[in-house]
Order: C-alpha cells, then sequence, then structure tokens
C-alpha cells in the first residue's frame, strides 16, 4: 500500500505547469513551479517543517514547546500543520492589510492569531516584527522562529525545491523567477542551480513600496523607497538576512494594479487560481521579455492558493473600489 504516515510527508515534488495563454507574446517555454500542490496551499510549507525540524534537532523548541512567528499567513500556516502533528502550540502575528481569509485560516488550524497595524516602522513596538520577538522574549518554552533570518528557510528550498526544478527540466532551465519576501526560496533555489548551471539567470519580483531592487543596483538601504502597499507575501521595508542579493541577477517591480489584475487573469485565462504574488510574479515575467529568446526555459515559482484572496483581488466589488478595473 501507497500512503503518507502523516500530512507532513506529501509536502513538496509539486508539479511543473505550462503556461500558454497569458505568455503567448513571449518567444519562450514559461513552466510554473505550482507550490499550491503542498497540503497548506503554499511554498512555506517546505520551509516551515525545515526551521521545526532544525529547531528540535539542536534544542531550541522543546517537547510541548509554543511556536511563535510573524507571518503574511503562508508561513503561519504551515508552521501550524508541523505543530499539530508533532504536539506544539502556536501564536502568529500578522499585519492588518493580510486577507481575512488568511487570518481565518490560522485559527481554523488551532493558532493564536495577533493582528497588528501596517502602517507602522519595523522598530516600532506595535510592528508585526517587534510584537513577534517581544512575545517570543515573553512566552514561557517558546520559540521565536524568525522566517527572515532564520538560515532553514534558504536551506529547506536549496535542499528540495532547486533539485526539484532541474530534475523536471531535466537541466535545461535557463531563468528562474520568483517574489521575494523573506528570501528563502530565490536565494535556496538560486543557489543550487547555479551550482549546477552558472550561466542560469535568477529574478526577483519586487513591489512599489520595498526596498530590494534600489539595494540590489546601489548598495543604498533607501527609506524614501518605504510606503505602505497592497501586494501581499512580497517586497520588505527590512533586509532579511535570507535574501542572499549575490545570487540574484536583477529585480522587476510590479504595480500593486497589475500584480491584482493578472491575479485574475491567471485563474480566468490559465485555471490557475492563484494568490497575490503569483500576479505579480506573471506580470513580471512579461515585463522580463526583452531577456528571453527562443530556446529559453523559464521557470517561475507560484506562492500560494487563491482561496487566501477571495475577499480580495477576487471580489470585483473591492477591484473596483481599488481603482483596479472600471
Amino acid at each position: 500500500m501507497d500512503y503518507a504516515k502523516n500530512i507532513l510527508e506529501t509536502i513538496g515534488n509539486t508539479p511543473l505547469v505550462k503556461l500558454n495563454k497569458l505568455t503567448e507574446e513571449l518567444p519562450c517555454l514559461v513552466l510554473s513551479k505550482y507550490e499550491t500542490f503542498n497540503p497548506g496551499n503554499s511554498v512555506k510549507d517546505r520551509m516551515a517543517l525545515k526551521m521545526i525540524e532544525d529547531a528540535e534537532a539542536d534544542g531550541r523548541l522543546k517537547p510541548g514547546g509554543t511556536i511563535i512567528e510573524g507571518t503574511s499567513g503562508n508561513t503561519g500556516m504551515g508552521l501550524a500543520l508541523a505543530a499539530i502533528v508533532k504536539g506544539y502550540k502556536c501564536i502568529f502575528v500578522i499585519s492588518d492589510k493580510q486577507s481575512k481569509e488568511k487570518m481565518d485560516i490560522l485559527r481554523a488550524v488551532g493558532a493564536e492569531v495577533v493582528v497588528c497595524p501596517t502602517d507602522v516602522e519595523p522598530t516600532d513596538p506595535r510592528s508585526y516584527y517587534s510584537v513577534s520577538k517581544r512575545l517570543g522574549e515573553e512566552t514561557p518554552n517558546s520559540w521565536y522562529v524568525n522566517q527572515y533570518d532564520n538560515p532553514s528557510n534558504a536551506k529547506a528550498h536549496y535542499e528540495s525545491t532547486g533539485p526539484e526544478i532541474w530534475k523536471q527540466t531535466d537541466g535545461k532551465i535557463t531563468h528562474f523567477v520568483v517574489g521575494v519576501g523573506t528570501g528563502g526560496t530565490i536565494s535556496g533555489v538560486g543557489k543550487y542551480l547555479k551550482e549546477q548551471n552558472p550561466n542560469i539567470k535568477v529574478w526577483g519580483i519586487d513591489t512599489y513600496g520595498s526596498v530590494f531592487k534600489k539595494y540590489h543596483e546601489t548598495g543604498v538601504f533607501d527609506e524614501n523607497e518605504i510606503y505602505p502597499y497592497v501586494t501581499e507575501g512580497i517586497g520588505e521595508d527590512i533586509l532579511p538576512e535570507n535574501v542572499d542579493f549575490s545570487i540574484i541577477d536583477g529585480f522587476t517591480k510590479v504595480t500593486d494594479k497589475d500584480a491584482a489584475v493578472y491575479t485574475q487573469l491567471l485563474a480566468k485565462e490559465e485555471g490557475m487560481f492563484l494568490g497575490n504574488s503569483a500576479g505579480a510574479a506573471i506580470k513580471g515575467v512579461l515585463q522580463l521579455k526583452e531577456h528571453f529568446t527562443k530556446d529559453d526555459v523559464v521557470v517561475v515559482l507560484f506562492h500560494d492558493h487563491g482561496s487566501r484572496y477571495v475577499g480580495k483581488m477576487f471580489n470585483n466589488d473591492w477591484m473596483r473600489e481599488m481603482g483596479y478595473i472600471d
């Protein structure tokens, strides 16, 4: 009989799916690494399990402990699934710009959810960085995950996502494109792929209001680049240790409107019911058109599932209110 011993054994080995209609104008083959096939419906299941296993191994996470993390929703889901199987409690800190669905889903899997304001400095005691850190210090027998600076995040993608993509493309991949938030995916996958073939180009998708693109190009952390934005799960107002800028060949920025519109188009044109960052990612691929030739194989990673955005990007009343559609 062929079965998984628990839900965690179903993480990884997600399919590569060709894009057709939205990429008609591109000369190359565009394949999506379709991470919603993970049990928590996102790429974050991979690094959540890896971070927990590594913390168990070195004693940072003890039996019966409480896992504490600031999350935009998906890392929390991955951590919660592992916590259920392994017997831990979870407290997740989330910013108020995240969709209601994400908060409801985290509560549905037994987590305590603390909501913080988005429009504050990272150092502000009310920010979700500060609150999660403080809860980690105050809660007995707890472990503060800190996905931004936790090396197990990038390591998970170096050990699983990168090798899967290399094998699935038979080593023919020429470009890897992915939205950048904590930096674990782009850095882990990018490192593995460039070790196999240094000519592979690694592109990050950034958003307006985030510091990544300018910092990568100039080495300047420009606070004037920082302002609130709508796109969920990518971009940052800090520089996470997991972002290895030396592995990244370049960034392209995608507007909130384009990210939202292309999230809908993926569903309507490709039958791909995906999250907000997938809309940003595919628009980013289209913006990079001049970098591709007919012989190229471009892999774009799609992070999470459309069910987390039903009240926002898939709600035309919300889309009209935001001025994204007529």
